[in-house]
């Protein structure tokens, strides 16, 4: 790991070393925290084990005011729709800050999930507490409270803690007989049936008889039960659009597509805008429903899929005259983009998402030309008319070598090329062109680039954890990280010259907490 020392003070573009031990440049502690954030699933990547983000991430957190945490956590999850990171940094500000803990533990917690994330973390004793504490119960009690019954009920899916196991830790007082039902039945203790929700009472009867129709309940639920192929059909019909895009196989092995007109109605409303955007779909997931998506599936569906992701990659940005998109198609960028965990690592990676990023930008500007690089320039036929997804993949096939950074730029240069923009999407681990002391062989070549291109401007988009990048922050350098269809408004705003020099840590700065 990098010196710590190195991420004090401003950004000043001081010269350390990479994962590989090549040159590069040291991130601020906010900036770092901010790409950790925003990348970090906590689980084994190429270059770094879980136990080594978690520190990473924990002693950055120490490093920043508590003001930045609580930003940053915010950011984390509504701009970059992150899991773990926000909920690790709002257990960092339990200990920290309680003002400001209590001042976003609402907008960090957005659901059940990420209550039970954060119980988790927080009783694990990482953060240097494994008791809650009257401050964080009391704000746990204040979010239950504001929950109606049917919410609590239908989040209660889930262990290790689950929503009861909460119940149990904080002891919540019920305003009325029907949340003290509702605590009664989710803690396994006696209550007064007659008073728990309807749709409770619907769900218990059914797990008794299983004959009727299934009752209105989450998908996680049901599966453990005895379903017909009309219940699948109706689960289908009532799948939030997130449950619908994870489980389509599931739903094509118990018969449902071909029940006249439902693979119609479930391409319909995958396409259903206020569906996926509601959802907050990321890319990468949309792109992975497409990589898991059996062989067999109704072409309207596989569709869908497709019109989605181009629709969820539309606010690229259009810009005037020439555009280079450099995705890092190296061997490290193989790794699953959300880190190992066994058999449920993404099968999507880092190389895909560079990839996808390529695809979007020809798309939307057909005139851009694409540099895919490993240890060099990669040639590769692409056609801006095709989906996003078929140049994605083609892409995605292609490299696996060593990490060469400053290839496109090299490139460029020899060609003697023009263009306000270039974008390169990269771990930011070069190595194959460590042979210049004292600053990166990619900043020697954007150098030589901005003295053809006055106006130029580079954004250095990392898709892991990192500490480190090649072109350090300046007027015409953005670095920024993440995976969501979001940092493509901090590229837009960059590209038009709306940004001041420390971009992307600015923008968070800026969140109104």
């Amino acid at each position: 790991m990098a010196n710590r020392t190195l991420f004090r003070g401003l950004f000043t573009g001081r010269i350390t070393g990479n994962s590989e031990g090549a040159p590069a440049y040291a991130l601020s502690a906010e900036h770092a925290l901010a790409q950790y954030a925003a990348t970090g699933c906590l689980h084994q990547t190429f270059y770094a084990s879980a136990e080594a983000q978690l520190e990473t991430l924990l002693e950055l957190a120490h490093m920043c005011e508590p003001s930045f945490v609580a930003r940053v956590a915010v950011h984390a999850r509504e701009h970059s729709s992150m899991k773990d990171a926000p909920a690790l940094l709002l257990a960092v500000l339990a200990g920290r800050d309680t003002a400001l803990f209590e001042q976003v533990f609402d907008r960090v917690v957005d659901n059940t999930k990420m209550l039970r994330t954060f119980v988790q973390i927080l009783r694990s004793g990482v953060t240097g507490r494994r008791s809650f504490g009257s401050l964080p119960k009391r704000v746990v009690r204040r979010w239950l409270a504001r929950r109606t019954d049917e919410q609590l009920f239908f989040g209660d899916v889930g262990n290790r803690p689950s929503l009861g196991d909460i119940v149990r830790m904080i002891h919540p007082r019920p305003a009325d007989a029907r949340r003290e039902a509702l605590f009664g039945y989710l803690i396994g203790r006696d209550h007064d049936t007659a008073m728990l929700p309807e749709v409770v009472r619907a769900y218990e009867a059914f797990k008794l008889d299983p004959t009727g129709p299934a009752p209105a309940v989450p998908f996680a639920k049901l599966t453990s039960l005895p379903l017909g192929r009309e219940h699948w059909v109706a689960i289908a019909r009532s799948l939030p659009w997130t449950a619908l895009r994870i489980n389509l196989n599931t739903l094509l092995r118990h018969g449902v597509f071909n029940v006249p007109g439902v693979a119609d109605e479930v391409a319909a409303r995958l396409r259903d805008e206020d569906s996926f955007r509601r959802a907050k779909a990321m890319p990468y997931q949309v792109m992975t429903a497409l990589h898991y998506t059996a062989a067999e599936m109704p072409r309207v569906i596989v569709d869908a899929l497709h019109d989605v992701l181009d629709r969820v990659m539309s606010n690229v940005p259009v810009i005037e005259g020439p555009v280079y998109v450099c995705p890092d198609v190296s061997g490290s960028m193989h790794w699953s983009v959300s880190g190992a965990r066994g058999s449920a690592s993404s099968k999507v990676r880092c190389v895909d998402v560079a990839a996808l990023v390529a695809a979007s930008f020809l798309r939307a500007n057909p005139q851009a030309t694409v540099l895919p690089f490993d240890w060099d320039v990669r040639e590769v036929r692409l056609d801006a008319r095709d989906t996003i997804a078929t140049n994605a993949a083609k892409l995605g096939g292609i490299g696996g070598g060593g990490t060469n950074c400053s290839a496109p730029m090299a490139k460029l240069n020899r060609r003697n090329a023009v263009g306000d923009l270039v974008v390169l999407v990269s771990d930011n681990e070069s190595w194959i062109d460590s042979h210049r002391p004292g600053r990166t062989e990619l900043m020697a070549e954007w150098q030589q680039y901005k003295r053809r291109n006055r106006n130029a401007r580079l954004v250095c988009l990392d898709v892991v954890p990192n500490d480190t990048t090649q072109a350090y922050e300046r007027p015409d350098i953005l670095n920024v990280g993440g995976f969501s269809d979001r940092v493509f408004e901090i590229i837009t705003a960059f590209a038009r010259g709306e940004l001041n020099e420390g971009h992307w840590v600015r923008r968070i700065e800026s969140i109104d907490i």
